[in-house]
């Protein structure tokens, strides 16, 4: 180290150590969970891929951790080679925590971790470290501890040159930059191994023993099909640091050539791209190793994997710049930088319009069928109402069926008797005539009244369509009630009638009008099968309520729950002041209810608007 470096490094150093004083002596001692980290590394403060590790891994280690955390972040730049100047940086170290040592210290980079492996008995022997952003081949496993932990990384050399070479198959020369810092000879002899199968097949040089200007001038007259591979020049042979991203900035204007690297921290514009580290990994699965190590787990049994290579990725400007089609890229590789096309930029103007323009024409669409698909529909829903309203009176045919029978076989039975009776008094030597008349009469009656059974039998299992025609209310109650006076009969109901002297015309399908009377009718009966006979009674009246007819089925059952009410009116009183009275609308075909205590009496109302 020249004396002008050395002048510069004993300054740092002071300053750095009043400094380190002051931020210990402000750290809040009283906090009893809090975790303090000690990040060391590689060369400068701003000296990448280990700045950006250093960046990334506060970010991630904040995130991660479940505990206040301070972080303290210093450059191993000082120390160099210089044995007196990586003593007093030691001792600045230990200064920053005179009573209690870090609870962890993470070095980032060979520099970094060479540094704390040679001075751990110095610094803080009890404090767990992390080694991260290393190369697997500088890490000094003899030196390692229990307390140590590694994230290792493989800077894969045959698979980066190899990506050029893919890439620009003409490749004559590949130019190496890198410095002649002790950390970076390793890395020309270990490439100069790496590669001594391409000799023969590409010409490569390291410019190692060159100052960066001379470097500089090398790179803006490379022969033609030449590429440089970029490893940010640490200090370079006249002892001058490079840090920042000015020096690859300087490379890439005065460079003839395209430029890949092995790190993807320098890849920002001036990189080609290929497969490379990732920082963003890395320094997320040191956050992880670090959140577990101060979470209490032994540094030396956390076993991490070498991280691999993400996907190789690449600059779509460098692409075009250097002429390099994409169908050479490595499959399954990343093109970033690409400009956006039209649809990525306006995507939703255009969506919308299009939207727009699809709404309208399937508007359009829609009216010109809208009256077609509005009939069918009409023609489907009253072909299914009268097919419901069939099935509905043939189940209704069913429970009437025994007493069906019992109303036919009673005029049929007084027939025959009559018939074996005239057929008698006609063998006499003497028959009455006039007896015989009154024989004849009576069959003759007899059979119109079972025509008439059989015609409301048939009338309520007609299949035919809705018929919306005048009707008079009073005939449809007065023909259901008595279609369902055997029945009463049956069942022990009292049926009565109070139907309104006054015509009540309405506008509707008498079949399905009557068969709505009937369903009432047959649930009042059915919801009154609990009590005395003597006491089951059903009314059925009709009346003239301003504009419309009302149909009034009461019993004296239990009632119907509330919960079976939905789309009925509110309560009204009818003819019975202790009875609710309930308007259904008869668009709506009423089920049987369920019967509930609700201490009242319900009748089953029905309203008709006249027509």
């Amino acid at each position: 180290m020249d004396p002008r470096t050395g002048m510069l490094v004993n300054s740092a150093l002071k300053c750095l150590i009043a400094l380190g004083i002051v931020v210990s002596a402000s750290l809040p001692a009283a906090a009893a969970n809090l975790k303090r980290v000690l990040v060391l590394q590689s060369n400068g403060q701003n000296f990448k891929p280990w700045s950006e590790y250093a960046k990334a891994f506060r970010q991630e280690l904040e995130q991660q951790s479940n505990w206040p955390i301070v972080i303290q972040s210093f450059p191993v730049a000082l120390a160099s080679d210089n044995d007196n100047a990586e003593g007093r940086f030691a001792d600045f170290l230990k200064a920053l925590f005179p009573s209690d040592p870090p609870d962890l210290i993470v070095a980032f980079g060979a520099p970094a971790s060479a540094f704390v492996q040679r001075r751990r008995k110095d610094l803080f022997p009890t404090a767990p470290t992390l080694l991260a952003a290393i190369d697997e081949r500088r890490i000094q496993r003899t030196a390692l501890s229990d307390n140590d932990a590694v994230v290792p990384v493989w800077i894969d050399i045959p698979a980066i040159f190899g990506n050029i070479l893919q890439v620009l198959p003409d490749t004559g020369t590949i130019a190496v930059v890198i410095g002649n810092s002790p950390n970076e000879r390793f890395w020309v002899r270990e490439m100069e191994s790496q590669l001594e199968p391409l000799k023969g097949r590409v010409n490569v040089v390291f410019w190692n023993g060159l100052s960066f200007e001379e470097i500089l001038t090398r790179a803006a007259s490379l022969p033609k099909h030449s590429a440089i591979f970029w490893t940010q020049p640490q200090i370079d042979v006249t002892g001058a640091v490079h840090e920042g991203e000015l020096a690859l900035r300087r490379l890439y204007a005065a460079a003839n050539a395209p430029i890949f690297s092995h790190d993807d921290s320098f890849f920002d514009g001036e990189i080609v791209g290929g497969p490379m580290t990732s920082v963003s990994q890395g320094s997320r699965t040191a956050a992880t190793v670090a959140a577990r190590i101060l979470g209490g787990e032994k540094a030396g049994e956390i076993r991490t994997p070498v991280l691999p290579y993400d996907a190789a990725k690449f600059d779509w400007r460098e692409l075009k710049r250097w002429g390099i089609p994409e169908s050479r890229l490595p499959a399954g590789s990343e093109v970033r930088f690409r400009p956006s096309s039209p649809w990525e930029l306006y995507r939703w103007q255009i969506a919308l319009i299009c939207a727009v323009l699809l709404l309208q024409g399937g508007l359009i669409a829609t009216l010109m069928h809208e009256r077609r698909r509005r009939f069918h529909a009409e023609v489907q829903s009253r072909q299914r109402s009268a097919e419901l309203a069939h099935i509905n009176r043939f189940s209704t045919a069913g429970e009437l069926t025994a007493t069906i029978a019992h109303e036919i076989n009673q005029p049929l039975g007084a027939i025959l008797t009559n018939v074996e009776t005239a057929e008698s008094m006609i063998k006499s030597p003497a028959p009455d005539l006039q007896e015989i008349g009154e024989i004849l009469a009576d069959i003759r009656r007899d059979d119109m009244r079972a025509a008439q059974v059989i015609d409301r039998l048939r009338s309520l299992l007609k299949k035919v369509p809705l018929e919306l025609k005048q009707i008079d209310v009073n005939d449809v109650a007065r023909e259901t009630m008595q279609f369902l006076s055997a029945l009463a009969i049956a069942r022990e109901v009292n049926l009565t009638s109070l139907i309104s002297s006054t015509p009540l015309p309405v506008k509707g399908d008498p079949i399905q009008l009557q068969q709505v009377v009937l369903n009432l009718i047959v649930n009042a009966m059915d919801a009154m099968t609990g009590m005395p006979s003597a006491e089951r009674r059903i009314t059925v009246s009709t009346a003239r309520d301003t504009n419309s007819a009302d149909l009034s089925v009461s019993d004296v059952g239990s009632g119907i729950p509330v919960e079976k009410l939905k789309g009925c009116s509110s309560p009204s009183s009818r003819q019975n002041p202790e009875a609710w009275a309930w308007v259904c609308p008869l668009r709506e075909p009423l089920s049987k209810p369920t019967t509930g205590n609700y201490g009242q009496r319900t009748p089953r109302d029905a309203a008709l608007p006249f027509a």
